[in-house]
């Protein structure tokens, strides 16, 4: 089998020749850039390649072709031209992170120091507005800053948080059809899209880190508490968003076809470490609606297969999932409350393809040793590829910090469990 007919089996359920690998095709099945860049030396060698920050909020480094093979990856990603900063990954200048890992960023990836010896970044890389995230020093991501404005509740516009919806324009979807026929044409990988426009309500999208002056409910506490207290103005918002998450769609299936297998639609969490963010019932009134809705664009216009990233325990909200038309979840958060693999497999794996879940990124992974990472991933592989309809990655990005030697052990252990 070919990396794309291997992905193409697993979305469908079916036996493949080896189990189906993924590091790196989304950006939130990525590696941070320190933890590419020792990879890398520990398996090709010493060089002075730099790493390039494809994703520079979460410091998300690029796997590239040759590490890509050495590692045995099976998907490659497609997504769009710019960040969440607001700027493109193009003109690409050195840059050194804290650890001393010396890396390539975008042109316009453009600090200032913060107050506790960290950076700040801002919006389109201009420093003159306020910044829009933050990065404590010795840290390895980005958290978006709190740029809430006061908010009249008697005023309230939806519109405000509608500013940045637009329909894809002509020149993004010749982006998307120019980067997924490179990718069919000079691969044999499985092709992962990321869709833009259509995760409604993802915490990390509200604040708006590519705006320089955002309006509206940005504030996280301010928006969860406005799911319940202005429930009407978030349903506006969600309105806007799926008119033009539609058309997007339609122009993209136009463009791009079926040379995409599997897109990324809602990264949307909705689970904590022991609970959900929202009841069964909310899910079903606020967010199902407009999930099925696109999902059910997508199928009735593509083949592509359909990707819902939540963390957490999210257990209840599994057969919702399902139900409102997704066919892939990750990542499959096994330490959350009742995420035990073998239920989670028994219950809902002729149902979901599992994408992730194949060793804890909070604990083993960072913390285990090799031994104890080995052992993780193996047990992992035994339950959730029975059967098919499970690509193998880590519960979430691989960050920065975790020791080489563990990358290596889980490495060797997807080796020694596919055959």
């Amino acid at each position: 089998m070919t990396s794309r007919e291997r992905l193409a089996a697993t979305l469908n359920h079916q036996s493949t020749d080896r189990l189906c690998v993924d590091f790196g095709a989304g950006f939130q099945t990525g590696m941070g850039a320190g933890a590419v860049h020792r990879l890398r030396q520990a398996i090709l060698g010493p060089s002075d390649y730099r790493v390039k920050v494809i994703e520079p909020y979460q410091m998300l480094g690029e796997i590239d072709d040759e590490l890509q093979q050495a590692l045995g990856l099976d998907v490659v990603g497609v997504h769009g031209s710019g960040t969440m900063f607001g700027f493109k990954c193009e003109d690409w200048k050195p840059f050194t992170m804290f650890d001393g890992t010396a890396v390539l960023v975008p042109g316009k990836f453009n600090l200032t120091p913060a107050e506790d010896g960290g950076w700040m970044i801002h919006p389109e890389g201009d420093t003159s507005v306020s910044p829009s995230a933050w990065m404590p020093r010795g840290a390895y991501f980005f958290d978006a800053t709190n740029r809430q404005q006061p908010l009249d509740e008697s005023r309230l516009n939806p519109e405000d948080n509608c500013e940045e919806m637009e329909v894809i324009g002509d020149a993004e979807v010749r982006h998307f059809e120019a980067r997924s026929r490179h990718c069919h044409e000079n691969t044999q990988c499985g092709i992962y899209m990321t869709l833009p426009g259509t995760a409604f309500g993802d915490i990390a999208l509200v604040p708006a880190p590519w705006m320089k002056n955002p309006k509206g409910i940005r504030g996280v506490s301010e928006w969860y508490m406005a799911t319940v207290t202005h429930r009407d103005y978030v349903m506006k918002v969600f309105e806007r968003q799926l008119e033009c998450a539609l058309q997007s769609i339609d122009k993209l299936s136009a463009a791009v076809g079926d040379r995409a297998q599997v897109v990324f639609v809602s990264g949307t969490d909705f689970g904590t470490q022991t609970s959900q963010f929202c009841s069964v019932q909310t899910y079903r009134e606020l967010y199902r609606p407009f999930h099925k809705a696109v999902n059910d664009r997508i199928h009735q216009r593509t083949k592509w297969k359909t990707f819902i990233h939540s963390c957490g325990a999210v257990v209840p909200l599994i057969p919702e999932f399902i139900d409102a038309g997704f066919d892939v979840l990750n990542p499959v958060q096994c330490s959350a409350k009742g995420m035990d693999p073998r239920t989670l497999k028994r219950e809902f794996g002729r149902e979901i393809v599992f994408w992730g879940g194949g060793v804890d990124t909070q604990h083993t992974l960072p913390f285990g040793t090799p031994e104890q990472v080995y052992r993780e991933v193996r047990e992992r592989i035994d339950i959730f590829a029975e059967g098919g309809g499970f690509v193998f990655n880590s519960i979430h990005n691989v960050q920065s910090n975790v020791p080489t030697e563990n990358l290596l052990a889980m490495f060797r252990a997807v080796k020694d469990g596919v055959g």
